[in-house]
């Protein structure tokens, strides 16, 4: 296997602005995602953390996340999985990418998430990190589905 990225197309039935919203704002990742989200405004450059688990636990595992890209309503990419007292880089981190294109009356989501590769991780680890995350995301991008529709419907 070639550990190298994970790739999904999802279609929601919500404009590309509303999908956009739940991808970038913390009140709306904390529906689908994460148990936490701490992220100041959605622009490249701005920093923040995603906490699994209970936050006030000794066993929340907390990740800085870095917004890469911000093009709303059409990219939203950050970087994560990479070390507090660092700054995110194409060698330390994780890239996830969502494209999201109108598709008759919602929205295309094209999901990648990359890096694991450029991580330089022994082969051990760099294959319980993607199955890790394959598993993760297979788990979180249905949930990001059922909370777009449920957000879209209530009255």
């Amino acid at each position: 296997m070639e550990y190298g990225s994970i790739e999904r197309e999802l279609h929601i039935e919500a404009a590309p602005e509303i999908v956009y919203e739940v991808l970038s704002m913390p009140e709306h990742l904390r529906e689908w995602w994460p148990d936490d989200a701490e992220l100041g405004a959605a622009v490249p450059g701005a920093t923040g953390s995603i906490t699994f688990g209970d936050p006030a636990g000794p066993d929340a595992k907390v990740e800085a996340i870095t917004v890469v890209e911000a093009d709303p309503p059409r990219r939203f990419a950050f970087r994560w999985v990479y070390d507090d007292d660092a700054a995110a880089t194409a060698g330390n981190s994780l890239l996830v990418t969502f494209d999201l294109e109108p598709s008759g009356t919602g929205t295309l989501v094209r999901f990648r998430e990359t890096g694991f590769r450029e991580r330089g991780w022994e082969a051990a680890v760099l294959e319980e990190m993607y199955r890790g995350n394959v598993a993760g995301w297979d788990h979180f991008l249905p949930r990001l589905v059922a909370y777009v529709d449920r957000l879209v419907s209530a009255p």
